[in-house]
């Protein structure tokens, strides 16, 4: 057996299974033993329904039925009714204001549930729990992989209370991946592996060697065992990641870069036309950047500020700086090349629109190529004005090097695209493009042909804590816009609950009257998934924008935006709201990373509590596009006090970075807003809220490739790092 072996070689796999395993991404022996345990259950806690009482708070596991909906009578207020039974017992369940609950759950259901017994002695019922389906119930108590060896021995101190839950899809449960993971050590998998940590490393960090960190995570004897085995799980996550990205460092600074030095004056002339003073943390990523043009290697620096920081400003005064150079005698170029790609053709449009502002004084041509078009700047007859020209002949003059400055989405990167002498490439919502589309821009040059790639700037408005910064993007320097524009008024923000909402309406109308615009965020699109029970409470755009319209602003324009409309049909309604012929935009949170329009002044979002404080945050940068006063409404129905007090985070923190930490700290790496967008698996993120951890792999990683770039001499550390970059979608 060796872990690089198919599953199907040493496992009975069903087509169902086979495919269930292949949505997960596991296809190898060594996939399935890095397929680790989200979370534990212990099986000690599960109680018998027989043996609750009135006052205790209960975990049970059973098949739920008797689902029904009625009114209670002494105060009418609706409730759902069902019975659970384990097979000891049978016990009623009601949830108060939670009728839809009877609907949604289908008898014979398997559930889990957690709550509070209420009722009398007599008439005992478990009130307001929990709920959780269950493809099957736990492994049992009894199973005899839990069986205990000395019956004396305690629930402390026993080797069969743990039970591992997994991620799941529809033909692999938890109970699966555990017998078949035991089956694996069972056959000596095991003592096949090799460590891809060091044991000096090991030792240095007081981590467990592999073969004993994988039986404590998958079949853990105590908590201290599945606690050590995730800390050298995440570490090696961490470590791996930062060699993957150390290498990708050391491989660009083997190559040369454009090398040339830009006068001050020359900038000062440029940015002095700005309608705004630049800030102070505008002024030094500037330097920063123009500093990198002067060594002979390619940059790589990642912009990260808030929406309305000036990241555009940055990007426009820098490709001046590169599109208006002009080579010595001791060059073999020419006049260089800017490539600006954006994650949406609105994006794209919109920068287009925002460099003609900034560069509409000066003979620079600049270029607007999408999937659904193309576009120049200035126009051979309305030189005030873009035109609209064929795809062929924007190439053309691209690839000649006529028009230094081109902007543009995934179409940047055709094979059909080719450039005379690319030497910058700026990249927007740097976590949008992987790494391969990266390279595939950066090597469309044929200057590339002599060793010779552009610099790169990526830029993001996510707020992002500092060392996940460090480890997803370990390879680029890190430049921070902390600092907002003068006489931008700070956003002010409300958490409203249900008695406040109609003072909040009256509100928004009031900055409707005003001339104002407003946006509403919805957490669904349409109607609730059957499978997520909490979605039934969730406003939808649709249901939402209907009622808006019928019961409170039936004199306004009301509109919808959504992730599943096309991207024509969005551009239209984008364009509808920017031109104010809408006044109100009810979306999902495609907005998020949405067009600029200076006149929306109120965002309103539904269902706050199920969004992170960092995505909350960005969702709000949409109305702190202007000096006008800038109002957030975070609307909940959540009692929580632990919800309130996170919520409340967004009306005291400077900014989206303070946000980031406090979620990070707060909410828990598992739901940190983008977890799965930065490519990281729960463990890993898990990771990132320990800075000395993130420190301690990113310097062993710089060590070791700074001996071994090639890791020619760490062949299992080159495995693991192939492995892992794949798995997280680093290539």
């Amino acid at each position: 057996m060796s872990p690089n072996d198919p599953l199907s070689n040493h496992l009975r796999l069903d087509a169902e299974h086979a495919k269930a395993l292949a949505r997960l991404g596991i296809k190898t022996v060594s996939d399935l033993l890095y397929h680790l345990p989200t979370r534990y259950e212990d099986i000690s806690a599960i109680q018998p329904v027989a043996g609750l009482a009135k006052g205790q708070d209960a975990v049970v596991y059973g098949t739920i039925s008797g689902l029904k909906s009625r009114k209670s009578w002494k105060s009418r207020r609706p409730i759902a009714e069902a019975v659970i039974e384990d097979g000891t017992a049978k016990m009623k369940v009601i949830w108060f204001n939670q009728p839809y609950l009877a609907k949604m759950l289908r008898d014979g259901a398997q559930v889990k549930l957690a709550g509070k017994v209420s009722g009398t002695a007599e008439k005992p019922y478990l009130a307001n729990p929990e709920i959780e389906t269950l493809d099957e119930l736990p492994i049992d108590r009894h199973d005899s992989l839990f069986h205990r060896r000395d019956e004396s021995e305690t629930a402390e101190h026993s080797d069969e209370t743990l039970y591992p839950v997994y991620q799941e899809t529809k033909g692999v449960t938890s109970k699966w991946f555990y017998h078949n993971i035991q089956k694996l050590f069972r056959a000596g998998i095991l003592d096949t592996l090799s460590d891809p940590l060091p044991p000096e490393m090991r030792e240095r960090y007081n981590l467990p060697e592999l073969k004993t960190a994988l039986v404590w995570i998958h079949a853990p004897k105590k908590a201290t065992h599945t606690e050590a085995a995730r800390k050298r799980f995440a570490f090696e996550e961490v470590f791996s990641i930062q060699i993957a990205k150390q290498q990708e460092r050391a491989d660009v600074r083997s190559h040369e870069g454009y090398q040339f030095k830009t006068d001050a004056a020359h900038i000062r002339a440029f940015t002095s036309r700005f309608s705004f003073a630049f800030t102070g943390a505008q002024e030094r990523a500037i330097d920063a950047i123009l500093s990198d043009f002067q060594k002979g290697t390619p940059m790589s620096r990642l912009l990260e500020g808030d929406v309305g920081s000036g990241k555009t400003a940055v990007a426009a005064t820098t490709a001046y700086a590169v599109a208006t150079s002009r080579p010595d005698k001791t060059k073999d170029w020419g006049n260089l090349q800017v490539a600006y790609m954006a994650p949406t053709e609105i994006l794209a449009r919109q920068h287009f629109l925002s460099f003609i502002e900034f560069f509409g004084h000066l003979p620079i041509q600049i270029g607007l190529l999408t999937g659904s078009g193309c576009m120049k700047f200035p126009s051979k007859t309305k030189p005030t004005e873009p035109t609209a020209i064929s795809r062929a002949q924007l190439l053309k003059w691209v690839a000649n090097g006529e028009i230094p400055i081109l902007i543009g989405t995934h179409a940047l990167i055709q094979k059909s695209v080719e450039w005379k002498h690319l030497a910058y490439v700026i990249i927007d919502e740097q976590h949008r493009f992987g790494t391969r589309q990266r390279r595939a821009l950066a090597q469309k040059n044929k200057d590339t042909e002599n060793g010779r790639i552009p610099h790169l700037l990526s830029m993001t408005a996510t707020p992002i804590p500092r060392t996940l910064a460090l480890t997803i993007y370990g390879d680029l320097d890190l430049t921070l816009l902390d600092e907002m524009p003068k006489g931008r008024k700070p956003i002010k923000t409300s958490i409203i609950t249900e008695p406040k909402r109609k003072t909040m309406y009256a509100e928004i109308e009031a900055e409707l009257k005003a001339g104002r615009q407003a946006y509403v965020i919805c957490p669904r699109i349409d109607e609730p998934d059957p499978e997520k029970l909490t979605a039934m409470i969730a406003k939808s755009v649709k249901e939402e924008a209907a009622r808006l319209k019928k019961e409170e602003f039936n004199e306004w324009n009301i509109a919808i935006l959504h992730s599943k409309m096309t991207p024509k049909e969005k551009e239209r309604v984008m364009e509808e709201f920017k031109d104010h012929k809408i006044d109100m935009l009810v979306a999902t949170s495609v907005v998020e990373v949405g067009v600029n329009v200076p006149n929306a002044t109120v965002i309103l979002i539904e269902g706050a509590e199920r969004f992170g404080l960092a995505q909350l945050h960005q969702l709000r940068g949409r109305v702190i596009r202007s000096n006008h006063q800038a109002y957030c409404y975070a609307y909940t129905d959540s009692k929580s006090a632990k919800t309130l007090e996170r919520l409340k985070a967004l009306t005291t923190a400077k900014n989206g970075f303070e946000l980031a930490e406090y979620d990070l700290a707060f909410r828990g790496s598992g739901e940190l807003y983008g977890g799965k967008q930065w490519g990281l698996t729960d463990l890993g993120m898990e990771a990132i809220k320990n800075p000395r951890m993130v420190a301690a792999a990113r310097e062993e990683a710089q060590s070791l490739i700074a001996k071994d770039p090639t890791l020619s001499q760490h062949p299992v550390i080159a495995e693991r790092v192939s492995a892992i970059s794949y798995l997280l979608h680093f290539e």
